[in-house]
């Protein structure tokens, strides 16, 4: 029974490594921009980006394979299993 928060996959993976089918970890990237304060010596968050920082431009999901562990975008894991459902 779904409950809320949990993840429904409208897509089909396949591992590009292992070729597993079934088992797969849906990772949510949060970004949060942070700046080192030579003052204190620590990180702080950035809430308004100078010029020169650029923002992040990355996937907001990543994909590791439950079976043999390889992280990667999930548009990778999208295009296994549509290559392998193509060639069948």
């Amino acid at each position: 029974m779904l409950k809320e928060g949990d993840v429904i996959m409208h897509h089909t993976y396949m591992c590009p490594s292992c070729r597993a089918k079934t088992r797969f970890n849906v990772i949510d990237q949060v970004v949060t921009s942070v700046m080192w304060n030579n003052d204190d010596g620590a990180y702080e968050e950035v809430e308004r980006q100078e010029p020169f920082h650029l923002t992040y431009q990355g996937p907001d999901k990543r994909v590791q394979c439950g079976s043999c562990g390889l992280v990667e975008d999930e548009l990778r894991f999208i295009k296994m299993a549509e290559n392998a459902n193509n060639q069948a």
